[in-house]
């Protein structure tokens, strides 16, 4: 089985209006599986719960009714947050070594990833000498380090220059390719979605549903400016407003 299965029966949490106890409902019957190699990304408005779906993949979040079911219980699975969380106290280069500091190639690894990520020569530098963009790529070089079957981005790339975020995203797609992980890619910016994924996944406002499973078949690279990427985005725009109208 080279799939990574989910299934989310019920996910709840507890609700405090004018003090009165109750739940706010997240999933129920959330249901969905990614192939072996797939980039998935997950789009959806603010607050459907988009995190809270990585973090039960992760196994962070272990309070729900369902289950996860990876293909390789014994895979690693790296998670890259909406900030770089970097330890302070670790030099660029013993931040992409944490994860693999038992290894005996653990320097070898890192220092590839060094040379990837374009910052061999900041190998030394602590992340408060480093600029938002290179902490990014420290922390993408860290995420790709134990070469994880699994791995989840929760808007990586949020909050920052265009030009630095199309560079990361390039990046990305570059160091995918190398052992093909499965990635769930979390981001409320379609252009973003189209350009990266193999799949997109549409999330409704809360309780989230699955509006649309949509298979992208763009070559890459993949120009946002061009008809074939516009007509998409025209497509599931359109798509996704009437499926949510009919549901609502």
């Amino acid at each position: 089985m080279n799939e990574l299965n989910i299934e989310i029966k019920k996910k709840v949490f507890p609700l405090k209006t004018q003090n009165k106890q109750g739940i706010n409902l997240i999933f129920k019957n959330l249901n969905f599986t990614i192939k072996k190699g797939q980039f998935v990304s997950f789009f959806g408005p603010s607050g459907c719960g988009k995190t809270t779906l990585l973090n039960i993949v992760s196994g962070l979040d272990k309070n729900f009714d369902g289950w996860v079911k990876k293909y390789n219980q014994a895979s690693h699975t790296s998670y890259m947050f909406q900030n770089p969380r970097l330890f302070p106290w670790l030099t660029a280069i013993e931040n992409i070594k944490y994860p693999i500091k038992k290894k005996k190639n653990s320097e070898k690894i890192a220092n590839n990833l060094l040379k990837k990520v374009g910052l061999e020569k900041y190998k030394n530098q602590y992340p408060n000498r480093l600029s938002g963009g290179m902490q990014r790529r420290i922390s993408m070089a860290r995420a790709f380090a134990p070469n994880p079957n699994i791995l989840l981005l929760d808007e990586p790339f949020i909050s920052i220059d265009k030009k630095i975020s199309n560079s990361l995203r390039k990046l990305l797609i570059q160091l995918w390719r190398r052992n093909k992980p499965i990635i769930i890619f979390v981001t409320h910016d379609l252009d973003e979605a189209i350009e990266l994924a193999d799949r997109i996944i549409f999330l409704s406002n809360l309780p989230s549903k699955i509006l649309l499973d949509y298979k992208i078949n763009l070559s890459r690279p993949r120009n946002e400016n061009s008809k074939n990427f516009l007509s998409l985005k025209r497509l599931l725009s359109s798509s996704t407003r009437t499926i949510q109208r009919k549901k609502t």
